[in-house]
């Protein structure tokens, strides 16, 4: 069982994000009653359907929420940087130093964050995702402009593909700690697997 630090938190709206967020990456999104998040929240189901309007609507705050620590973070961190490849560089080490240190929000970005829903809408898809996405293609811009990026590669491809790339080798690693899922490898093989895949899409 995850270890709950919904007690420290006085607003209903922020008890109810953390006991979802825990409960979500415990049991599954789909195992997860809206009772079960309120008890442990210690609040009710009116003051959850007044804050996120249903359990989707928590899945997307526990989603926003995660970008909002993280795009700023990212921003500040990159704004004054000369070289584009640094850039880039310092967002992918950023995002997964974020991941290592959150094992209930790493669950439910590999998990569930593109799991396709009955409505047939990608819970991912939250306005700090997409904020990210576009700061990521523009330092990806950048480095096609400038003529370091393989002129055979578009930009868009290469973030879906470094993007699934990196959440592949996660996800196949948190599933081998829990069952038999043949991924052995450690973060330093995945950080040496992601640049090597840099390398070969930039030009020297």
């Amino acid at each position: 069982m995850p270890v709950h630090k919904t007690a420290v938190l006085t607003s209903s709206h922020d008890r109810l994000r953390e006991a979802a967020k825990d409960l979500f990456a415990d049991r599954g999104y789909e195992s997860t009653s809206t009772a079960a998040i309120c008890r442990l929240a210690g609040t009710s189901q009116s003051q959850l359907i007044k804050h996120f309007t249903n359990k989707q609507g928590l899945l997307e705050a526990i989603f926003e929420y995660a970008w909002e620590q993280i795009n700023p973070a990212v921003r500040l961190a990159t704004e004054n940087i000369v070289s584009t490849r640094e850039k880039l560089r310092v967002l992918i080490d950023m995002v997964l130093g974020f991941l290592e240190k959150d094992a209930a929000i790493r669950t439910l970005f590999l998990l569930e964050g593109r799991r396709m829903r009955g409505d047939g809408h990608l819970i991912v898809l939250v306005p700090g995702f997409i904020e990210f996405i576009k700061m990521l293609d523009g330092i990806l811009k950048e480095l096609a402009a400038q003529g370091e990026l393989a002129p055979n590669i578009h930009p868009q491809a290469f973030r879906s593909a470094l993007m699934g790339a990196i959440e592949g080798m996660l996800r196949d690693h948190m599933l081998a700690r829990s069952s038999r899922f043949p991924a052995s490898y450690a973060e330093s093989d995945m950080r040496a697997m992601i640049s090597s895949l840099l390398s070969l899409c930039m030009t020297k």
